[in-house]
């Protein structure tokens, strides 16, 4: 078995604390990894060691040794990850699919006929698997969900239908009596 990698850590244990206490989690576990080599830096300490402590494979502790002593701590620090993607959907597309979604007679049955609207609408290539987490994510909207009301629904006839029903029409008065005999 060969001997530990050493290697001269140039900040102190305070600094790396303090660093790890204000970064993301994901570069913290990298700076965790420095403070325990800081903290074996005169007799080494093997990089599976310092991986069973942080609980990553072994590869990623030897990436970020690597990374430290190339470049020192704004390497050890610098990431690949950018984060979510800009919307392909823009404010105004926004506004009008808001509108269209609330709208209770613009008879929408699901996803595939909203992405058939708005691709004509704004004459774009918009995918389905887009829409669909754009407008669940956004509007919390279910794939074919009932309506609070039809679309054809004439709210003057249903006025007139209240007027004319009888006030306790579905209502039983007291309690149901069983007049059945054995």
């Amino acid at each position: 078995m060969s001997a530990p990698k050493t290697f001269i850590i140039k900040e102190s244990e305070k600094d790396i604390r303090l660093r790890m206490k204000k970064s993301i989690p994901m570069l913290s576990k990298r700076l965790h990894a420095l403070l325990i080599f800081k903290q074996y830096e005169k007799e080494g300490i093997s990089k599976r060691e310092v991986a069973e402590q942080i609980g990553v494979n072994h590869n990623s502790i030897q990436t970020w040794r690597t990374a430290y002593i190339e470049g020192g701590m704004k390497q050890l620090l610098t990431h690949q990850n950018t984060g979510y993607k800009p919307s392909v959907i823009t404010t105004e597309q926004d506004k009008a699919l808001k509108e269209h979604l609330h709208k209770p007679d613009n008879g929408m049955v699901g996803f595939v006929e909203l992405l058939a609207w708005f691709n004509k609408r704004f004459n774009s290539r918009v995918n389905y698997k887009t829409l669909h987490g754009y407008v669940t994510r956004n509007y919390k909207a279910k794939i074919k969900t009932a309506r609070k009301t039809h679309i054809k629904k004439n709210e003057a006839e249903g006025e007139v239908f209240k007027k004319t029903s009888l006030p306790n029409a579905g209502k039983s008065s007291g309690k149901r009596k069983n007049n059945m005999q054995l």
